[in-house]
């Protein structure tokens, strides 16, 4: 069975330490000390984590982020090399391929991708295929809200629909692109737009694209 999602945890704990605790991501206001605390309080605090869905459990979620991000970083980074605790859900291996394969992808991103300097990843055809095989599953829940109507194609072809509606707009590029589109990194995914101008600029405006 493969192990997407422990390859990208543990390359998003390289690249945290690497980067240091004050480096900008594209998440937001987030540095990477927030983005490394919230990757740990998701896996190790499911009690607060709900608070990511579910908005009675904001408060709780706000004050376990902070006691995380008070923690030394070197922690907090040692934390997600060894992975969530024996009684989380994420330490099924067929859950932790579920959930956190795109997650820690997505981050991961984040991290290389705030950066001035970054260069887009050679990733492997198994490992493109299985991010399309996620995005299919994902795309109608992900582009429910869009303005627009939306379609996902990859070089090859092979379309997703993400919302019916009209005017539609295309997007093309590689699924690993598509996804960092599909989760509001529309200004950093290396992706082609076809469509009417005034609902591609409506599609890109979007409040409803992202986690």
């Amino acid at each position: 069975m493969s192990t997407f999602a422990k390859r990208e945890r543990l390359l998003l704990a390289d690249l945290l330490e690497a980067a240091g605790p004050e480096a900008p991501t594209l998440c937001e206001d987030w540095l990477t000390r927030d983005l490394a605390a919230h990757v740990v309080v998701r896996e190790r605090r499911p009690d607060a984590a709900g608070g990511m869905l579910i908005k009675q459990l904001g408060p709780r979620l706000e004050r376990v982020m902070d006691e995380f991000t008070a923690k030394p970083y070197e922690e907090l980074i040692q934390l997600i090399r060894t992975g969530p605790p024996r009684f989380s859900p994420f330490s099924l291996k067929q859950i932790d391929e579920a959930s956190n394969t795109i997650e820690f992808y997505v981050h991961t991103e984040d991290v290389r991708r705030a950066q001035p300097d970054w260069s887009q990843r050679e990733l492997d055809p198994v490992f493109q295929d299985a991010l399309w095989s996620r995005l299919e599953r994902t795309a109608r829940l992900m582009g429910r809200g869009v303005p627009t109507g939306l379609v996902l194609r990859r070089p090859d072809g092979q379309t997703a629909v993400a919302h019916r509606g009209t005017p539609v707009v295309t997007v093309t590029g590689e699924p690993s692109e598509l996804l960092l589109f599909l989760y509001g990194r529309q200004n950093e995914a290396k992706v082609e737009l076809d469509g009417d101008k005034e609902a591609i600029d409506r599609l890109h405006g979007s409040k409803q694209l992202g986690i």
